[in-house]
């Protein structure tokens, strides 16, 4: 990894404490319960429990049957079927530049950056210089279930939570399985095999999970369009986690995470390829006792390569060759001893991004070194929240004040040429602020299954350090970095209504008015030319429905969305249009059956309305709609087979149309292998 040395070395040295510390014995670390009247020891790996008025906001869990059986396997298929749910191209983590992979809800897109606050065990999972989702990393078996929440928030991170908030929770070692995993392949040759190994150990438990995906890939470019230089979306990634889980006492457990990954990928042309590689470590603490508190640290070394081809002399012309980047927070939570009916949260949370770009720009007619890059800085938010749940009878009101102090330092950029002399030599100012975000909301239980809810809520997300100083290319387009980028704001309102009488029937209805003012877009300054601005602002308003019926061996579950968002900045072109990559629709349904145990069959449809990719509204991406299905048949106890199929009507789904240059999303595919659970 070409990472500075400084980073490198932190996560090793973490990596390391936590194996040892897995192998301490957890009798050394707390006693267990005995026949002496002492209250049990619980460990449950997860942090504190959601507060009364959580549904007060728009939020809906996925569940880990839901996660384990997409027919994809990639977490981000798992979240789409929460309608709103977007990354800024329709491309998943197989065939997607990994700097284009932001996740966003509620079409409050525009760019790459992620605008929805991502957190995987409490920690933010964005790329401290990117604001991208490794999505290869994230494996869905994994968890125990996905809460996503759509709508501004002020809790711990907030400062990243703009659109919304998507929690994923790891699942213990009951869940796994002492030996779990599957291997399969697909119709093209590619192959997917994950292993998971969980114990319990003591009064707590440790779990080890691996998975490598490989494969050459489909043709992203159309037949028609194909030039000798055209290479398939080959890919190669592994993900590798490691978790410890002990008590410290009665109602006191220390939790230890370690994630280690890398991804490459070739997209369009032999030579581009790209690569992403993390290693992440955390640290928690969690007390359940009267005076209850989450304390959380972290550390990630991210890095990220990039090769640029031309399209038409299919030569490289950009070498983005190292990217660097550190990521460091924590989060102190505290819940006093006020009664059920009386949830108090004070809280405090720090996070700082770190990073520095290096690349080197080609001639594409001799080869030759034309540019050399180096552009970073730093980023810095310490946030302050109080949040405080009031239970009176059927009605919970809730209501929350952020306060952020944040930094933006140390920011240049240097270009050079060839031969080394300076062209340009630019040193940012430095800026600080303030920034203060509040929410409240409202939750009343009609009776019979039926609750009213209501809530408002303001938020806030930085520039990213890409945001504000990298440049970036995709051929002939050059979209130019802003060291001068505002913050974003958002101010936004909800009212809905949930209809569940039992657990057969779930319903729910959202209604939403989101407005991002000063919102950061890819804003055309010419047919080759764009650049990150500010603009007045993206106006999203609109419906989302869910749906869930079960009926004994057959369960029905959908989402759907409809958004209207608009672009609002007076007497500039864009004015009025819909953002970059935003569909008006969006919804999934799927449809499950389980004819005995071990048995299960899925069917998908999913529907992404049409969108466009560029602010002027110039380029179309047509609508697509995709059917996906999986099935499980048991061979014995422990064994299954597996066949998993994407986009089965073979659907060209459209990701991106640069005046008339294709790309296109998954092909149909068929998976067969087997699963095992020991």
């Amino acid at each position: 990894m070409q990472n500075d040395a400084g980073s490198v070395r932190v996560i090793p040295g973490l990596v390391a404490a936590l194996s040892v510390w897995i192998a301490v014995p957890a009798p050394v670390l707390a006693e267990e319960a005995s026949g002496d009247g002492s209250p049990p020891i619980i460990v449950t790996g997860k942090g504190l429990s959601d507060t009364p008025a959580t549904p007060a906001y728009d939020t809906r869990r996925i569940e880990r049957e839901v996660l384990a059986t997409t027919a994809s396997g990639r977490i981000e298929d798992a979240l789409a079927s929460v309608a709103g749910f977007q990354q800024f191209r329709r491309s998943d983590s197989r065939s997607a530049n990994p700097s284009a992979q932001g996740a966003t809800l509620r079409a409050l897109g525009g760019n790459a950056s992620s605008r929805a606050l991502v957190l995987l065990d409490g920690v933010p999972m964005g790329d401290p210089f990117f604001g991208y989702i490794p999505f290869s990393a994230i494996v869905p078996e994994r968890f125990a279930y996905v809460q996503v929440t759509r709508g501004g928030g002020s809790g711990p991170f907030g400062a990243g939570a703009l659109a919304g908030t998507i929690e994923m929770v790891s699942a213990d070692a009951a869940s796994l399985r002492p030996v779990s995993g599957q291997v399969l392949l697909n119709d093209r040759g590619e192959t997917e095999a994950s292993a998971t190994l969980a114990a319990p150990l003591g009064a707590g438990f440790a779990t080890v999970s691996g998975r490598w995906d490989r494969g050459q890939g489909f043709w992203t470019t159309p037949e028609r369009q194909r030039v000798p230089a055209s290479a398939r979306a080959a890919y190669d990634s592994y993900s590798v986690q490691m978790r410890g889980v002990a008590p410290l006492s009665n109602n006191v457990e220390l939790q230890a995470h370690a994630l280690a990954y890398r991804d490459d990928r070739t997209l369009r042309f032999t030579g581009a390829d790209s690569t992403i590689e993390g290693q992440d470590a955390s640290l928690r603490l969690v007390g359940r006792g009267d005076w209850q508190f989450d304390i959380l640290g972290y550390v990630q070394a991210r890095n990220f390569t990039n090769v640029v081809v031309s399209s038409t002399r299919f030569v490289p012309v950009l070498d983005q060759r190292n990217t660097p980047t550190t990521g460091l927070g924590g989060k102190i939570e505290l819940r006093p001893p006020l009664g059920p009916a009386n949830v108090l949260r004070i809280g405090l949370d720090y996070r700082k991004a770190s990073g520095e770009l290096s690349e080197t720009a080609l001639s594409a007619f001799t080869g030759q070194i034309t540019a050399r890059r180096h552009a970073g800085g730093s980023n810095t938010d310490l946030g302050l929240y109080l949040e405080n749940d009031l239970t009176l009878g059927d009605l919970t009101l809730t209501a929350g004040v952020r306060a952020d102090r944040f930094t933006i330092r140390d920011g240049f950029y240097v270009e050079r040429a060839g031969g080394g002399a300076v062209r340009i030599s630019d040193r940012f100012a430095n800026r600080s602020g303030w920034d203060t975000s509040v929410r409240g909301g409202a939750l009343y239980r009609l009776g019979n299954g039926v609750r009213l809810r209501a809530a408002a809520y303001t938020g806030l997300r930085l520039p990213t350090l890409n945001e504000l100083y990298r440049p970036f290319v995709v051929f002939p387009v050059t979209t130019q970095a802003n060291a001068a980028l505002d913050n974003e704001r958002l101010v936004g309102y909800e009212a809905g209504i949930d209809f569940a009488p039992g657990e057969a029937v779930d319903l729910s209805l959202t209604a939403f008015d989101n407005r991002v003012e000063h919102a950061i877009a890819n804003v055309t300054l010419d047919a080759v030319t764009r650049q990150r601005r500010n603009i007045g602002a993206i106006h999203a308003r609109g419906l989302e429905a869910g749906a869930g019926l079960s009926l004994g061996k057959f369960s029905l579950r959908g989402s759907l969305a409809y958004t209207d968002a608009r672009m609002e900045q007076a007497s500039a072109a864009f004015d009025g249009n819909r953002p970059q990559q935003v569909p008006q629709w969006a919804g999934s349904a799927t449809a499950t059956y389980r004819p005995d145990t071990g048995w299960l069959v899925a069917t998908t449809l999913r529907h992404v309305g049409a969108q466009f990719e560029d602010d002027l509204q110039t380029d179309l991406l047509p609508a697509a709609t995709t059917i996906d299905a999986y099935l499980q048949v048991p061979l014995t106890a422990r064994l299954a087979l597996v066949i998993r199929g994407e986009n089965l009507s073979n659907e060209a789904i459209v990701t991106r149309n640069q005046a008339g240059s294709i790309d296109l999303g998954t092909p149909r595919t068929v998976w067969a292998g087997v699963k095992i659970g020991l």
